[in-house]
């Protein structure tokens, strides 16, 4: 019995003592050549003002290992021998988790004796040592700790400076006032499609992101002049980078909101192999609450979603990763009008027509990347992916009669009929292929040769269909394959360590009409001294449009139908962009950046009285006979203060003034729908750490002010004295020749969010709490004739107050 009770005993002091040690945790990973791949070996990795020192160096396989680093945040400092040491500030640390990295040193060009080395803070520095102007890396930790993220990897992009949402609550982006169909979405350095859930055909739209903070490594983010490696593309790049898993330990997150609720796992393929699996899977709450019979509500939208990484090194062959990620989402919506979803057409706005519109969208991204090191100076890395989308549209009329009693008094509104008024199916995949040859002939000077060949197969069909729902006007039907190519030559050449150079030439080719381009790419980067420095870059790029539109069905006059568009070209762009920033103190930069963007050869409605670009195309759509004759241009000038997380707190303000104008073949010259001429972010948090008994806690408060010129809109048509001139009968309603002429209000949004984490021995918990639109203000985005509305205006408007509450466990 005594050694039951000093068992018991010694085991509660265990608890006790162990509960009030300080929370420790691993922090390792590799370190190599930024040019060549190459383990840096006796390199040291130290944590900054720990005392005593902590710090490690770098092993024969390029791996170091920091064992017992407190939670918290903490500050790498790197440093090895002939090359610029680094600094990794930031780097959270959790009980419950631990913390890999991947870290890149770049060689020193000047020689060893005169080195003298210096911290570098790399905040926001993109990843691509090539990228030198117009770019900026994201990290996770960023999604989680700007407010308004909802821990979605494409919502944070509206935070920076010349990017913005289209306020209606979809996940667009709009760089520089280009239309979000322009923006390029990559997944592992290959592109992907449009990630996001309930997407739309120009591969915009969407709400709800596929992608999982949870699985993101830091990834970059460009917004113009762009590196000679990225093609087919004008206005915007997220190069999204999935993280390894870790390849000791099996760990997991799992996860609990508002919009859904997902589970994290990772962990070693085999104990004693350097390989790794990542896997997350997601369900929307709303469906599981649904699904449950908690809730009897009509119209919610479901999504699910998947994604994983495996690595997969090898002794001799490199390294192997395989990499995927999928999703699929539905909703079926009545009584829809603009302000809950866009629908093509008019038909909703004639007086006894009601619509109910049933969608359904699924994406799937699957690919294999293989990286070899040739030698000491070279490496190769290739990348095969498949990627698949399919789309599916029914919207439904109703032909409502109001029914009344003897005395005239309204009763009730009977349907009396119910046909299939619009269908559309969607069905693309591609196949490509990506090559990159990487040779460093010296510290100068490095060089990348690559080649990308695509596949494309499109089987899109559809329809409009006539009140009886027995006559179809076909918009579109085609079973057709695409093939396209392009090549590229990139040079960086450092002649010192304050002046950089990258240059190249890209080349687009698409086979299927035989349209090509030949595209310079220049930048140069100048460190003017210790805390300046000046930039300019030039970049002329080609984009194919929407391939719908290369199979638009136009109906002539005499009822039959062609296909005009089939010799349509690429759109191109020159890009020229100049930036200087200023280092103030150690925590704080200012930033600027003007540019001018001509874009020329954009696709316009063959008809000099016709405003019509594709370039203004959002959701919704016009097949029409189209020219490469329409000119447009995008210029402005951004302003960035930031103040990096340091001392417990962070502050980023930005503001961007622009104008975006277009041309078609009528001759004038008008705003893109995009152009809202000015933004403006201001962004703050703070945390405060050591709460709690155990002094394991921590509370950060963050806040987001967000001003911006509303979008431009094409007017209902009106009198000379305002009133409303509208036509339904004939289906006369908007005013095309005051087409994107104004906004009807400018944008304001006000978002406050906090998290509070506390770590446990072997577990790490968060709780988040994120307010949207906290004054639910509805500025008006655009206008449709409604006569249930006041003046028979209704109007769409930037999406209300959207509270979203979240817990995570790391385990």
């Amino acid at each position: 019995m005594l050694k039951l009770k000093l068992t018991i005993l010694l085991t509660v002091l265990a608890v006790v003592l162990g509960f009030g040690q300080n929370l420790m945790q691993t922090v390792r990973g590799t370190l190599v050549d930024v040019d060549n791949k190459t383990p840096l070996i006796g390199a040291t990795v130290v944590v900054v003002d720990s005392n005593p020192m902590k710090g490690a160096m770098v092993d024969v396989d390029g791996k170091f290992r920091l064992e017992d680093v407190p939670t918290g945040r903490i500050t790498l400092q790197v440093s090895y021998i002939g090359y610029v040491s680094k600094t990794i500030p930031n780097i959270v640390v959790n009980s419950g988790k631990e913390v890999l990295l991947d870290l890149t040193m770049e060689e020193s060009t000047i020689k060893m004796e005169e080195l003298i080395i210096t911290a570098n803070e790399n905040n926001g520095e993109p990843l691509n040592d090539l990228a030198i102007i117009s770019a900026r890396s994201v990290s996770p930790e960023e999604t989680t700790r700007y407010a308004g993220g909802f821990n979605d990897p494409s919502r944070i992009m509206s935070n920076f400076a010349g990017v913005t949402a289209t306020q209606d609550g979809s996940n667009d982006i709009i760089v520089r006032g280009n239309s979000p169909k322009y923006v390029q979405w990559r997944l592992e350095g290959i592109q992907i499609t449009n990630p996001n859930h309930f997407g739309e055909q120009s591969s915009v739209g969407g709400s709800v992101s596929t992608l999982n903070n949870n699985m993101l490594a830091a990834s970059d983010f460009y917004t113009g002049a762009f590196t000679p490696e990225y093609g087919d593309v004008l206005s915007g790049v997220y190069d999204v980078k999935f993280r390894a898993g870790n390849n000791e330990k099996m760990e997991g997150v799992f996860g609990f909101g508002l919009l859904g609720t997902d589970l994290t796992l990772e962990g070693p393929l085999k104990k004693g192999y350097g390989g790794s699996y990542l896997v997350n899977y997601r369900y929307s709450t709303a469906s599981i609450i649904s699904d449950l019979g908690l809730i009897d509500v009509d119209g919610v939208p479901k999504f699910q979603d998947a994604s994983f990484k495996l690595v997969l090194p090898t002794k001799k062959l490199g390294t192997f990763s395989l990499f995927g990620l999928a999703g699929t989402s539905s909703f079926l919506f009545e009584d829809v009008k603009p302000d809950i979803w866009q629908t093509p057409g008019d038909r909703f706005m004639q007086a006894n027509i009601e619509e109910d519109y049933n969608k359904g969208a699924s994406l799937l991204n699957v690919g294999v990347n293989h990286t070899y090191t040739i030698n000491k100076n070279s490496y190769i890395n290739t990348t095969v992916a498949f990627a698949g989308e399919e789309i599916k549209d029914d919207i439904y009329e109703k032909t409502i009669l109001k029914l009344y009693d003897g005395n005239g008094k309204f009763l009730s509104d009977s349907v009396v009929n119910k046909n299939t008024s619009f269908q559309s199916r969607l069905n693309n995949s591609s196949v490509r292929t990506a090559i990159t040859y990487h040779y460093k002939f010296n510290a100068k000077s490095k060089i990348q040769v690559g080649t990308r060949y695509s596949v494309f197969n499109y089987n899109f069909k559809q329809s409009q269909f006539g009140g009886n729902n027995d006559s179809a006007t076909p918009l579109t039907d085609f079973d057709e394959k695409i093939e396209s190519c392009g090549n590229f030559v990139t040079w960086k050449y450092k002649p010192n360590d304050n002046l950089t150079f990258v240059s190249g030439i890209h080349n687009m080719i698409v086979l299927y009409n035989d349209k090509f381009t030949i595209e310079p790419r220049l930048a140069v980067n100048w460190q003017l001294n210790n805390t300046s420095v000046l930039s300019a870059g030039y970049g002329k790029h080609s984009n194919m449009e929407s391939v719908h539109h290369y199979f638009a069905k136009v109906e002539q006059p005499d009822g039959s139908f062609i296909e005009p568009n089939k010799d349509l070209d690429l759109l191109k762009a020159h890009h020229f962009v100049l930036g200087y920033e200023k280092q103030l103190g150690r925590n704080i930069r200012v930033k600027t950046e003007a540019y001018y963007q001509h874009l020329y050869d954009l696709p316009v409605e063959n008809d000099n009285t016709s405003y019509y670009a594709t370039i203004n195309e959002d959701r919704d759509f016009k097949y029409v006979d189209l020219v490469n004759e329409g000119t447009g241009k995008n210029y402005g000038i951004e302003l960035t203060v930031e103040r990096y997380f340091a001392n417990n707190y962070y502050f980023l303000v930005n503001g961007s003034l622009f104008n975006s104008k277009y041309q078609s073949l009528e001759g004038v010259e008008r705003n893109t729908r995009f152009n809202n001429n000015y933004l403006f972010n201001l962004l703050a948090g703070k945390e405060f750490v050591g709460l709690g008994k155990k002094q394991n806690q921590t509370l950060e408060k963050k806040k987001k002010i967000f001003f911006s010129g509303g979008q431009k809109y094409i007017p209902l048509l009106r009198d000379e004295q305002g009133n409303l001139a509208v036509e339904p009968s004939t289906g006369a309603f908007w005013d095309y020749d005051k087409a994107y002429n104004d906004k009807i209000e400018d944008i304001y949004q006000i978002t406050l969010s906090a998290s509070y984490k506390w770590n446990k021995p072997k577990t790490t918990h968060e709780l988040f709490l994120n307010l949207d639109n906290l004054t639910n203000t509805k500025g008006k985005l655009s206008e449709y004739y409604d006569e249930s509305e006041p003046g028979s205006v209704g109007y769409v408007t930037q999406f209300g107050f959207f509270p979203n509450l979240m817990y995570r466990m790391y385990f």
